[in-house]
């Protein structure tokens, strides 16, 4: 596998899934304030679960920031390293159907994995609100967890230089994602079903 970077910093999460955004904003906050060079590559990596192999395993460092069911009180951050990340798990260490210790299974099991792991996560709060915000305090603790995430950048050699508050960064994702546009222009609770699609729980109440 031909090496794209020295270190991949990839946020994974459900936007659409409250606290379940948390890395995705993480990452997207950490592009916007620092830039780094082309041997870094920041990417939300969405739920794409095993479809990011090629991309995780053609990294040598790669740095994870997720939501993760720690068991620890909600918006509690945990950082864990290279062997104490588990990469092979009855209990799924993130709520997405794929999680990223799924992909890093793969990796060890086919001698890909990179040399460097490390994930940041926070405990999550609420999951179940479809289309809703992070919580307060999962929201609160995306500051901390990107100067984490700088500090291990830095640590694995790769400082970031800071961007002017006045400087235009092209986003991670579409613009219509981006979390001011996203909070101002979601609607209501009274508006729009908050717990799922209701066409699906209406067919998924007939079969049960």
């Amino acid at each position: 596998m031909t090496t794209c970077c020295e270190a991949l910093v990839i946020g994974i999460g459900n936007l659409l899934w409250a606290d379940e955004g948390f890395g995705v904003r993480a990452v997207e906050t950490l592009h916007a304030r620092y830039a780094y060079p082309d041997d870094v590559r920041l990417v939300d990596g969405g739920t794409q679960g095993l479809y990011l192999y090629d991309l995780i395993v053609s990294a040598r460092r790669v740095l994870v920031l997720d939501a993760i069911d720690f068991g620890l009180p909600a918006g509690a951050l945990k950082i864990v390293r290279d062997a104490a990340v588990p990469s092979w798990s009855a209990r799924r260490m993130s709520p997405h159907q794929n999680g990223f210790n799924d992909v890093l299974a793969l990796a060890h099991l086919r001698n890909e994995a990179p040399d460097k792991v490390t994930l940041i996560g926070v405990q999550p709060k609420v999951l179940e609100d479809f289309g809703g915000s992070m919580s307060p305090k999962v929201r609160a603790r995306i500051p901390e967890a990107v100067a984490l995430a700088a500090g291990e950048l830095i640590a694995w050699g790769f400082p970031g230089r800071r961007r002017p508050r006045s400087a235009v960064v092209e986003p991670l994702n579409a613009a219509a994602l981006a979390l001011d546009v996203y909070e101002t222009g979601r609607p209501s609770e009274e508006v729009a079903c908050r717990i799922g699609d209701p066409r699906v729980l209406e067919q998924a109440q007939r079969r049960s």
